[in-house]
């Protein structure tokens, strides 16, 4: 078959399972490659594949029946220890240990292999977990739910990591829709289940509960988790291996993301000024953590944790920077929108978290439609754009609610953000893996689910900040007189006292919430337009239909990575 240059115009659509050539595009001209590759690494049989996804995702539905059991449980377990002031620290050292460690998973999965990656997750995971079982005290239970944090991150990047490594790019975005689906799913039970095995056995047991899966996850993954890495990663001595790991840039990646999420949180938990010593000591040394990690990526470390080169090609910086803006308004929506309904609305806390459940639908049907759409067509930009447009229409439905808003669009409004979240994060991880060369799809993955994670971090912390910020502002403009500082920060601090105060004071309460939450909508809103904005450089790029076809995709990409290498 003879080689030939072919203008943009020309360049034919993605090849039926039954061709035997693949076209790709690159700059202004395509060419044809014929299936000379080498043969596929990891395809497997139906029946295998299905009992590979049951271990990796059994996981990735165990991590979010995790979180909100215990989300559920830290006021039992405030009580139990007495230290209902700490109980906050439970959730914020889990959510920091993730955001610290999800990116060092991506170059470990191709080093220790995607069963000894995902091994090393599970195992911190359940180590973690069954210490908060058995914790004796706060602090240990804290600690506890660090280390479990430690391998809780590692099991949603390497877990999809090894989907992309067995599922070609076309038909990708359906299974993670699939899987998306199992996270929701466990994040909706986590809640009830863990207030009935409190109220039924203790909240240890809820903890210990997770065991029985967590085995049943790590045995699978051990029997047929076999993913093989390119031979040339395959023949390296073990000592070759360990000296890959970058420990120096994983040291500063933690202390410039832990800094700068400790800080933000304490800012927010605690309600420190931004002048505290505290607060601002650890967003100084966030950015000198940052400037000591940018130094050692670039100039020492053979194998970075994070390669420059690869953050700051065009599709990979717009897919990480939109997935962190995407990141802080959807998180700032989740945990916003009930405290409308609890401190405006006034209603009861059961009724102001069901306004969450059409958001929660619309995610899952989002992801499964954004795959599905993926696998038709083959294409992602437009979908991609479509996605993040509907965020911004949820941002201006919300950000406009009011007293007479009409109690139906009270309960649909969030329905576009949930949907167009969904959609977005499904298409822009399928973006991110087909532009980029196969030796960097493990890392760069990771990088994904780090901006991800540092951005729902801050949007809980950055939403509460200014959320406080502007609440205290209007409540002293209205509640004015003897007490009124004390009253203050009563409302400020519980929203159960509205009720119960005179109508002059309860109608001011109301306002003043209404006020401030406007203002974290309004900023949500903006977060999103930011995000489209971020999508716009994200590059169409060919989806590969069959494993033959990714094969011969990231070999492609390999050489034009080689080849700009060698111009520069």
């Amino acid at each position: 078959m003879s080689l030939r240059s072919k203008s943009p115009s020309e360049s034919r659509p993605l090849l039926s399972d039954s061709q035997s050539s693949y076209s790709t595009t690159s700059g202004d001209s395509a060419r044809t490659v014929t299936p000379s590759d080498p043969p596929v690494l990891n395809k497997v049989s139906r029946r295998d594949l299905i009992w590979i996804l049951a271990g990796l995702w059994s996981a990735v539905f165990l991590g979010a029946l995790d979180g909100t059991i215990v989300a559920t449980l830290l006021t039992p377990i405030g009580s139990y220890f007495n230290k209902a002031n700490q109980a906050s620290y439970i959730g914020t050292s889990y959510l920091l240990s993730v955001c610290c460690f999800t990116p060092l998973y991506g170059r470990l999965s191709d080093i220790l292999g995607r069963r000894g990656a995902m091994l090393l997750g599970l195992s911190l995971f359940g180590s973690g977990t069954l210490l908060c079982g058995l914790a004796p005290s706060m602090e240990a239970l804290i600690a506890a739910r660090a280390l479990a944090g430690m391998g809780g991150g590692g099991v949603m990047t390497v877990s999809s990591v090894a989907v992309t490594d067995l599922i070609p790019l076309k038909q990708r975005g359906l299974y993670q829709g699939m899987a998306n689906i199992l996270f929701g799913l466990g994040a909706g039970l986590g809640g009830p289940l863990g207030g009935w095995m409190n109220d039924a056995f203790g909240w240890r047991f809820a903890f210990l509960l997770q065991m029985p899966v967590l085995l049943f996850s790590i045995i699978l993954v051990t029997l047929k988790v076999n993913i093989k890495l390119p031979s040339d990663v395959q023949k390296q001595s073990t000592s070759s291996k360990l000296k890959r790991i970058d420990f120096l840039g994983s040291l500063t990646l933690v202390g410039t993301v832990a800094c700068l999420l400790l800080g933000l949180s304490l800012k927010s938990t605690e309600e420190l000024p931004w002048s505290h010593p505290l607060i601002w000591g650890l967003l100084v040394a966030s950015v000198v953590w940052g400037v000591l990690f940018i130094f050692v990526e670039r100039y020492i470390s053979p194998y970075p944790v994070m390669p420059l080169r690869l953050i700051t090609q065009r599709t990979p910086l717009a897919v990480s920077l939109s997935n962190f803006f995407a990141s802080v308004s959807a998180f700032s929506m989740i945990y916003n929108v009930p405290l409308y309904f609890s401190a405006v609305r006034l209603n009861s806390s059961t009724s102001a978290g069901l306004h969450l459940l059409p958001h929660s639908v619309a995610i899952s049907t989002g992801s499964v439609f954004a795959g599905w759409l993926m696998r038709r067509t083959g294409k992602l930009y437009s979908l991609t754009l479509g996605s993040v447009l509907l965020t911004v229409v949820a941002g201006i439905l919300v950000s406009c609610w009011n007293s007479n808003t009409p109690t139906l669009d009270l309960w649909l409004d969030v329905v576009p953000q949930g949907f167009g979240m969904a959609s977005l994060i499904t298409t822009t991880l399928i973006a991110m893996v087909a532009g980029v060369a196969q030796e960097d799809m493990a890392v760069a993955t990771g990088i994904t689910y780090l901006f991800r994670t540092t951005g729902q971090v801050m949007g809980v912390s950055l939403s509460g900040a200014i959320l406080q910020a502007v609440l205290t502002e209007k409540l002293r403009q209205r509640i004015q007189g003897p007490g009124a500082a004390q009253l203050i920060e009563n409302i400020r601090h519980s929203t159960n006292i509205i009720p119960t105060l005179d109508p002059p004071l309860k109608q001011a309460a109301v306002d003043s919430y209404a006020d401030a939450l406007r203002v974290v909508f309004i900023c949500q809103l903006a977060m999103n337009v930011i995000t489209f904005t971020s999508c716009i450089p994200i590059q169409e790029n060919p989806l590969p239909g069959t494993h033959e076809e990714q094969e011969r995709h990231y070999r492609n990409r390999t050489n034009d990575r080689n080849d700009t290498t060698i111009d520069t």
